[in-house]
C-alpha cells in the first residue's frame, strides 16, 4: 500500500510539472465550455433588420419601437424604398427586412385588419426560420395590446428569398466546401512535409539541386490538384444529386475556391515547418482547424448571435469569409463586386502565412 502512495504521489508531481498536461487538463474544459456555451444558441440576437416604412404613421413607428426595443434584432436602417430591400440583401447589410405598407394606421383602424410583409434570407434555412418566427411574435405581441379595446388582426406575409423551399443543401454545401477544403488541404500538406523531417529524408532533399522553396512546392501542388477535384465533385453532386444549382460564375466560384486553397496550404506549410512529429501536427490541425471552422464560419451557428469577443475572433477563421463567397456565388448569384473584399482578406492571410514560413525555413536552413 505504501509503495502505491508512492507512485501515485510520483505520478501526482510529474502531472503538476507538465505545464501542457495540466492545460489540457484545467485549460480546454474552461475554454470549450465558455465557447460552446455561447456559440452553440439557437436563439436570434443582434440581427440586422432593414425596415420599409411606406405607412410613417402611428401604429407603423410603434411597431418599430417594439422591434428595436428587443435584443434580438439591430435595426439596420429604415427606408421608405422597397427597391432597398434586395441592395441590402446582397450587400449583407440586413438579413432580414419588415415592410410596412401605405395606410397601415387606417386599415388597421377601420377595417380591423392590416398586412406586413416580412422578407429572409433563406440561404441559411434555420436561421430564416427563426427570424420569421421573433418578429411574427413581435407582432402578434403589439396586436395583443390593441386588442384591449377592439379586435384588430395584423396579418404577415412572409418570403424567403435566395431558398423559398427552406432545403438545407444551400447551406450545407458551402460549409462543407470549407470544411473538407480547410482538412484536406492543412492537414495534409502538415503531414507530409513533417513525414520528410520525421524519416531523415528532408536534409537530403534540402541538399539536393532543388531550391528549398522548390521542395515546399513540389509537395504542395498534389494537394492542390486533389483539393480542386473535390471542389469538382462536391460541385457535381451538389447539382445532379441535391438539387441545388449554382446561380453565379463557375469560373469565379472556382477562382475563389483556388484562393481558399492556397491559404490552406499556406497553413498547412506554416504548422509544419513549426512542428516536428506527425502526430503533432495531425493535432494541431484537427483541433486548430475543425473546431474554429465549424464554430466560427457561419456554417453551423449564425455568427450575430455570438458575443462581440467571438465575433472578432472568427474575422480570422478563413472559411468564414470563403463561405461567404461561396454562398453569395453559388446560391444568390453574385459577382466579383458583391465578394472582392472577403477575396482581398483571404490573399492577405495566404501572404502572411507564407511570408513567416518562408523566413522561418530559411532560420532553420541557417
Amino acid at each position: 500500500m505504501k509503495r502505491l502512495l508512492v507512485f501515485i504521489k510520483k505520478e501526482f508531481t510529474h502531472v503538476l510539472r507538465d505545464k501542457k498536461t495540466l492545460l489540457i487538463l484545467f485549460g480546454m474544459p474552461i475554454v470549450q465550455v465558455l465557447i460552446f456555451g455561447f456559440v452553440l444558441s439557437n436563439e436570434v440576437k443582434n440581427t440586422d433588420l432593414l425596415v420599409i416604412d411606406q405607412a410613417q404613421d402611428r401604429a407603423s413607428k410603434e411597431i418599430i419601437s417594439k422591434v428595436q426595443a428587443s435584443e434580438y434584432f439591430d435595426i439596420a436602417s429604415v427606408t421608405f424604398d422597397v427597391q432597398d430591400v434586395e441592395a441590402s440583401f446582397k450587400k449583407g447589410k440586413s438579413k432580414a427586412a419588415l415592410i410596412l405598407p401605405k395606410d397601415f394606421e387606417k386599415n388597421l383602424m377601420t377595417k380591423h385588419v392590416a398586412q406586413v410583409q416580412i422578407l429572409a434570407d433563406a440561404s441559411d434555412p434555420n436561421h430564416a426560420t427563426t427570424i420569421e418566427n421573433y418578429l411574427t411574435a413581435i407582432i402578434r405581441d403589439y396586436t395583443n395590446s390593441l386588442n384591449a379595446s377592439m379586435p384588430y388582426t395584423i396579418i404577415p406575409e412572409v418570403r424567403m428569398l435566395y431558398n423559398p423551399q427552406l432545403k438545407g443543401a444551400p447551406n450545407f454545401v458551402p460549409g462543407v466546401m470549407a470544411l473538407i477544403l480547410m482538412l484536406v488541404c492543412v492537414m495534409m500538406t502538415a503531414i507530409s512535409i513533417v513525414r520528410e523531417k520525421e524519416m531523415g529524408t528532408m536534409e537530403v532533399l534540402l541538399v539536393s539541386p532543388f531550391k528549398p522553396i522548390m521542395v515546399i512546392v513540389s509537395k504542395v501542388v498534389p494537394y492542390f490538384i486533389l483539393s480542386m477535384l473535390n471542389i469538382v465533385s462536391i460541385l457535381l453532386l451538389s447539382v445532379y444529386v441535391l438539387g441545388v444549382p449554382i446561380k453565379g460564375n463557375v469560373l469565379l466560384l472556382f477562382g475563389e475556391s483556388a484562393l481558399f486553397i492556397s491559404t490552406c496550404l499556406s497553413l498547412g506549410i506554416f504548422i509544419s515547418i513549426k512542428t516536428q512529429t506527425q502526430q503533432v501536427a495531425m493535432l494541431i490541425s484537427l483541433m486548430g482547424m475543425l473546431l474554429p471552422t465549424v464554430l466560427f464560419s457561419g456554417f453551423m451557428f449564425p455568427i450575430e448571435n455570438m458575443p462581440f469577443p467571438l465575433r472578432m475572433i472568427s474575422n480570422i477563421v478563413p472559411a468564414k469569409w470563403f463561405y461567404i463567397i461561396v454562398k453569395d456565388i453559388m446560391i444568390k448569384g453574385l459577382g466579383f463586386a458583391a465578394v472582392w473584399k472577403e477575396s482581398l482578406i483571404l490573399m492577405g492571410i495566404t501572404v502572411f502565412f507564407l511570408g513567416i514560413s518562408i523566413k522561418n525555413f530559411k532560420i532553420r536552413l541557417a
